[in-house]
């Protein structure tokens, strides 16, 4: 099979097509010839060397969600069959046309929605709905602020917590990008470059601050996030793009009684990724199928220009998700 591999540690033209055997699938697997790949930034991360693959996952095939078609089944697979159209969440190896997927990872795609469109939901889905709903406690009637409205992740949460009840505001880099989340169910996005977000989630909701923040950005912005957090409020950090290191006042916390949590997702077991999975089959497929919530896919490369692709994710000019197309 043709695979996208990190040839060394460096820029995105370290990614280059080589040739490499098929996977062997476990018994509890299923072997996936892959339609569509999603790109995402923990794949980034370990194309420079800083995110390595966790135990057993492929350490050069980066990729961490897939959509296609099953080829294989490992002696305990009950639910799927071979010729089922899934998307999947993987460790690792999802850059090639072929893909090793627990089955419990594994998700039906809608008949609604394109192996493009279902490559572009595993990752970004499963995160939103373990930090933003588990972890987060978000509930009908709150409000939850997203910090990168227009990314993958950013998009997907604007969706899910709209659909589901909750009022939701966001940060982004650009007047196009805060338009383009308003029109996805955001009630307010603010424009970080020309505005001070704290200052305007003040405002939006009379001083009282929001229930949630979802942060990929940690640094400078921890501060702020505690101050306008609610009382009871929940920070959950997902990411730390502007760094890991900061000082904050420990007596807000306790003050206002503040839940300060994060988390990663791709060092999780296999059985807390199948709870996630049962929640978003239960919740948000039923939602995915009726139109409610939808893919966003902001532009599509052969497996030729993953370099490119990468270089986009890094520029961070996207709005939404970013995928592979095999053939």
């Amino acid at each position: 099979m043709k695979a996208i591999v990190i040839t060394q540690p460096g820029a995105p033209d370290v990614l280059q097509l080589q040739e490499r055997p098929l996977p062997i699938i476990k018994d509890n697997e299923v072997l996936v010839k892959v339609k569509a790949s999603g790109i995402n930034r923990p794949d980034v991360a370990q194309r420079k060397g800083n995110y390595p693959a966790p135990p057993g996952a492929s350490a050069d095939i980066p990729g961490l969600e897939i959509a296609g078609e099953i080829t294989q089944i490992g002696q305990d697979i009950t639910r799927f069959k071979v010729g089922d159209k899934v998307c999947a969440l993987v460790s690792g190896g999802g850059y090639a046309e072929y893909c090793a997927a627990p089955e419990d990872q594994c998700l039906p795609i809608p008949g609604n929605i394109t192996f493009e469109e279902a490559a572009s939901l595993p990752e970004t889905f499963f995160t939103v709905w373990s930090n933003v709903f588990d972890r987060g406690g978000l509930q009908p009637g709150e409000t939850l602020l997203v910090h990168g409205g227009s990314s993958g992740i950013g998009v997907t949460a604007i969706q899910m917590a709209n659909a589901l009840g909750s009022t939701v505001y966001v940060t982004a880099g650009s007047e196009e990008k805060c338009r383009f989340c308003e029109q996805l169910g955001a009630v307010k996005a603010i424009n970080y470059k020309t505005e001070n977000f704290a200052e305007r989630i003040k405002e939006l909701t009379g001083g009282n601050g929001v229930n949630v923040i979802l942060d990929m950005v940690g640094g400078d912005y921890t501060e702020q996030n505690l101050q306008i957090l609610a009382e009871d409020g929940r920070l959950v950090l997902i990411n730390t793009m502007k760094g890991k290191d900061v000082a904050v006042d420990l007596s807000l916390v306790m003050r206002k009684r503040l839940t300060v949590t994060g988390s990663t997702l791709r060092n999780r077991d296999v059985a807390f990724k199948t709870a996630i999975a049962a929640s978003l089959k239960q919740h948000i497929w039923p939602l995915l199928t009726a139109g409610e919530i939808k893919p966003v896919i902001f532009k599509t490369f052969t497996p030729t220009d993953a370099a490119a692709a990468h270089q986009l994710m890094e520029d961070s000019t996207h709005m939404g998700k970013i995928v592979i197309k095999w053939a």
